[in-house]
Parts: structure tokens; sequence; C-alpha cells
């Protein structure tokens, strides 16, 4: 089943001048159409009062919402997928697990790794880190442009269709160069939520993207 992916995903992540539900209430008024939503610091509790609150925003929008981990939530919140970070993750096994309705993505640094995802039938994957990120530490060696060329080209050799995001350390200066790698698309924090007007860090990566 062939899901809608948007090119331009936003993360929310633990930030002392926002929270989760503020994030995404001012992400989608300026028109993002896929919100991530990433803790990993809640009790289920909380993570569900944030989620539903989310859900509520992202349907008020017409937004998608994603969860990163948590599956054993699925069927608790209006939630339309989950990102995996495991990257050793059965994919196969968590298909199975949540069905085809809802939107798979899974986490890579490798042709290798997104080789794996796509057999394994993720709708999308994030590939990185482009550049050092404080937002999700690794210690994974950094694309950078020449890496994402390679990798994708690989991709293309193969003939192998699945959507890619850039992931990890990406800013607004790196967009127009990461796009025409033949990258599908974006996922952007920091610096879009931890910038001085987070309503113009947004529509700028939008306007680049789309």
């Amino acid at each position: 089943m062939k899901k809608f992916i948007e090119k331009l995903h936003f993360i929310t992540h633990d930030i002392e001048q926002l929270t989760h539900i503020e994030q995404a209430q001012i992400a989608c008024e300026t028109g993002a159409k896929w919100i991530q939503y990433r803790c990993l610091t809640k009790s289920d509790d909380e993570l569900l009062k944030d989620i539903n609150a989310i859900a509520e925003i992202c349907d008020d929008w017409g937004a998608t919402l994603i969860v990163t981990d948590h599956i054993h939530l699925n069927g608790k919140a209006d939630i339309q997928g989950f990102h995996i970070e495991d990257m050793d993750a059965d994919f196969l096994k968590i298909r199975a697990q949540l069905g085809e309705a809802i939107t798979i993505g899974g986490s890579s640094h490798t042709i290798e790794g997104l080789i794996r995802l796509n057999k394994e039938g993720v709708d999308y994957a994030g590939l990185g880190p482009f550049y050092e990120t404080t937002t999700k530490p690794n210690s994974f060696p950094l694309l950078g442009i020449d890496g994402y060329q390679k990798i994708m080209l690989e991709l293309k050799d193969q003939q192998i269709d699945l959507p890619v995001l850039a992931v990890g350390g990406v800013k607004i200066d790196d967009v127009d160069a990461l796009m025409q790698t033949g990258i599908f698309g974006i996922a952007a924090s920091a610096a879009i939520n931890q910038s001085e007007n987070m309503r113009d860090a947004y529509a700028s990566f939008y306007d680049k993207i789309m």
C-alpha cells in the first residue's frame, strides 16, 4: 500500500522553551503536514496526554501524526504511523503487528541499511546523520553532501524507489544542496524549534523544499 509521505518532516523534541504540544501547534499553524512526535522521557500516561492533544491539532490542520518508537501505543490514540529508530529492528514483524494501514518509517546510515528497510517494507526512511547534532547524538560517521550523493545514486542504480529523508543537523543553508542529491526530503528539529522565530524557520524550510 503506497502511502503519502510529506517532503518536510518536523520532529518535536524535549526543549525548555516550548512543549511538544506548542511545537506541533506552531508548526501546523505555519503549514506543516507532517508532525513526528519524538519523546523518550515520559511515562505512557504522559505520552498519551501529549499525543492526544497533538492528534487534535493535526486533525484540525490536516497533518499526519507520526510517533517515534512506542508502537505499544498503537490503537490508543489517533496515530497515523510510527518511526522506529532502532536500526536492527525487525520491520517484517513490526508490519505484521501494526498492519498495512499504519505508516512505518525506519532509520539508516548506510546504503545496506536502506536496502534492508526497503525489502522489509517500510514506507520511508531517514538517512543520517548529515552533520553534527545534539538532538539525537550518535557515533555514526557524518554523511555530508558527498555521502548523500553516493547513496542516492546507488539506490537509483538498483532501481529502489524508497522515499529517503536527510536527517541530523540539517540547517536551512544546507537544504538546496541536499535536495540536489536526489533525496526525497528533509527531517528537521533543532533548526526549527530552537530558532529565534519558529514560524519563520519552518516557513523557510518549507519554501525551499516544496
